[in-house]
């Protein structure tokens, strides 16, 4: 007897909770992994899809988790896929404050918060080479990462003009 589809979501969702350093987007490779591949709940467009969406809408990064389990077992699923992927990490984080507060500026502290930056930076890099895997953009689509990358990084370009340049790239070229 094959599981429910809320019973799979939050068996999914409740590790990915506490894999959410550096924020939602850090979970991103591993969702992806588990919805498409894995479960076979949807394809890589329509990851990509509710994705984009979850980045429009107001909000934490971490909508996305909602928006994957209402595509799977409509407002059930996303209540289950956000209970479970927002409520052990916070009380998680709250139990650790009190601790995190009293050993403040202790050696131990500064060691795990300089682990922790290396490994929340490596998941996000680690989203975006799954996001972009998923495209169906090909080499363009690597291309426009790579050089949206280097401009924010070395200049001042403004996020906005990039998201509009991108798009008006993808128009021209394959419209």
């Amino acid at each position: 007897m094959s599981e429910s589809p809320l019973l799979r979501l939050l068996l999914i969702h409740l590790p990915l909770s506490f894999l959410t350093v550096g924020g939602g987007q850090s979970i991103i490779s591993e969702l992806h992994r588990q919805v498409v591949p894995v479960q076979g709940w949807m394809s890589d467009a329509e990851f990509l899809n509710l994705f984009a969406l979850s980045r429009m809408t107001p909000g934490p990064g971490a909508l996305l988790s909602s928006m994957v389990g209402w595509q799977v077992a409509g407002w059930p699923g996303a209540v289950v896929a956000s209970f479970a992927l927002f409520a052990p990490s916070s009380v998680l984080v709250f139990g650790l404050a009190h601790l995190w507060r009293r050993s403040r500026g202790a050696a131990w502290t500064r060691a795990v918060e300089m682990g922790l930056a290396p490994v929340a930076a490596g998941m996000i890099l680690a989203a975006g080479f799954t996001l972009l895997r998923a495209a169906e953009g090909g080499v363009l689509a690597w291309a426009v990462a790579a050089a949206s990358t280097a401009l924010l990084m070395f200049t001042r370009v403004s996020p906005f003009l990039l998201l509009g340049a991108g798009g008006l790239i993808f128009a021209l070229l394959l419209g």
